[in-house]
């Protein structure tokens, strides 16, 4: 398998673990505020194959604990279960992140116990999903049927949005609130500009903002959390 990137160590991507974060490339979604999207278009090449992660994992035994597997899609993957499987065996705990558009991997992966934690992304409310992820029409199926997979599975899971100013308002939170209801922890992350966003103009909520929209959810999940505002 081909690795696009590798942050050796992350306090923040798997949480409650040290871990590194894998990064892998190809995305069926065209998010316009993507923070990947390198990743996504093929701009940033390979650096490695499956067998120099592992490497890497065998020389940080006693160092880290998690590994963090992103994109990109990495559900895309169809040896992702077997990269996985390696992972597990040496020890590690694994986190995957994911739109949630390939529910039988998903499917594959928790029936397998290979994954510990996974983070869903709910990108907006139903109606305008397909423009928030940059395309214009969208089976919203599959992404119910991963929504109803991880609300029934016994492993740690969040949903999470990344909250655009131009995309998201408040009407929209009321809407995810009553599709993940009794979800455990959702998290709404503000968007954060950088170089590799394929569409400039776009902009964070204040707090004030998120705080609102926090509110709207916070009453029909587990836990609500705010991330990338000070």
């Amino acid at each position: 398998m081909q690795i696009h990137g590798l942050q050796k160590m992350t306090l923040l991507d798997f949480p409650g673990r040290v871990a590194c974060t894998v990064f892998l490339g190809g995305c069926d979604f065209r998010c316009p505020f993507c923070h990947n999207f390198e990743l996504v278009d093929g701009t940033a090449g390979p650096q490695m194959d499956d067998a120099a992660i592992l490497d890497f994992l065998r020389r940080r035994r006693g160092l880290l604990d998690g590994v963090a597997v992103t994109g990109g899609e990495p559900c895309l993957r169809k040896d992702l279960p077997e990269l996985m499987e390696s992972i597990r065996g040496m020890g590690f705990s694994v986190k995957l992140d994911t739109n949630g558009a390939h529910p039988g991997m998903l499917r594959t992966l928790l029936q397998r116990d290979l994954v510990q934690y996974v983070a869903m992304d709910i990108k907006n409310c139903p109606a305008k999903y397909a423009s928030t992820c940059g395309l214009e029409t969208l089976d919203l199926q599959p992404i119910r049927e991963s929504v109803q997979l991880l609300m029934a599975s016994r492993i740690d899971y969040e949903f999470r949005t990344t909250v655009v100013r131009e995309m998201h308002e408040k009407p929209d939170f009321e809407e995810i609130a009553a599709w993940i209801r009794g979800a455990r922890r959702y998290a709404l992350q503000a968007f954060t500009d950088r170089d590799t966003v394929p569409f400039a103009g776009l902009h964070a909520p204040d707090r004030e903002e998120m705080e609102s929209y926090a509110a709207v959810v916070r009453p029909h999940v587990g836990e609500v959390l705010i991330r990338g505002i000070s």
